[in-house]
């Protein structure tokens, strides 16, 4: 296999070594340098499918003094992989100055797509994923956590977090107390060998996770907030007819719509035809 020179994205399943794809391990067997952020974790993956590439180590205690002879290197044609300990590199990991360097320097920056804990979560969570944030870690410190909550109440979409499982449970009270007691999914090393999920609402889950503390790597996905139910007619009416005690026909459809979250239009409408009663 030959390789169009440049950095290579490389997700690597380290934890469970049957879910590298066959791209991959013909990726970094034919590629110059395979930059690991442990290598002791990735020799396993190599000696399980005979990959000789050298290595060398990229994380966050190097990052700063390595990037310059990389940079050297692919400037010079060279082929080089990045990959981290386990799953896709750059989610949480070390990684994204890299790119950014090697992108602003013109060299091709080429991703190999495979296991995601977080993608892989929210795939089974059962929680909305035409639009969700992934928000990283939450603070370690309380307060500091709380008010990191407080700023995502308001976002209409599934949340997804990193924790780890020392702060589980007071991270999932802290959810409830500042998102609402919203449903959830708890997963637990998930592309890796063991394997948990546990679903319920943040505060039952916290109540558990209190009693039977897990360990390993964990993803949190938080669903929206629960939506209230549909105005009814008459709920409608009864608002618009307050309204229009004291407001024009746009003002009081304008606050109608707003406050019980039907279309601005149909409520119109209405108050056009209350309005127009004798």
């Amino acid at each position: 296999m030959t390789l169009e020179p440049g950095l290579y994205v490389t997700a690597t399943p380290i934890g469970n070594l049957k879910d590298i794809t066959f791209r991959a391990v013909e990726t970094l067997k034919a590629a110059d340098l395979i930059l690991c952020e442990d290598t002791r974790q990735t020799a396993k993956l190599c000696a399980a499918y005979a990959i000789k590439t050298p290595r060398a180590p990229y994380h966050d205690h190097n990052a700063g003094q390595a990037r310059p002879a990389i940079l050297d290197k692919l400037q010079a044609g060279a082929t080089i992989c990045l990959v981290s300990d386990a799953g896709t590199p750059l989610i949480s990991d070390p990684g994204y100055k890299l790119v950014r360097d090697v992108r602003d320097a013109g060299i091709s920056v080429i991703t190999l797509p495979g296991p995601s804990a977080p993608m892989a979560a929210l795939s089974i969570a059962g929680a909305p994923t035409d639009r969700f944030l992934f928000a990283g870690f939450p603070p370690s410190k309380a307060v500091a956590r709380q008010a990191f909550f407080e700023a995502l109440a308001d976002i209409t979409a599934t949340l997804v977090f990193f924790e780890t499982a020392p702060r589980l449970a007071e991270s999932l009270k802290a959810m409830a107390d500042s998102l609402g007691d919203r449903k959830a999914l708890m997963a637990r090393e998930l592309t890796k060998l063991h394997e948990e999920t546990r679903e319920g609402r943040l505060s039952t889950l916290a109540d558990d996770l209190s009693i039977k503390p897990v360990k390993g790597e964990i993803v949190l996905i938080v669903h929206p907030p629960d939506q209230p139910p549909a105005a009814t007619d008459e709920d409608i009416d009864i608002f618009l007819r307050t309204a229009l005690q004291t407001m024009s026909v746009k003002e009081a459809a304008t606050a109608a719509a707003a406050a019980l979250g039907s279309p601005r239009r149909d409520v119109y409408q209405r108050a056009l035809a209350l309005k127009a009663m004798p």
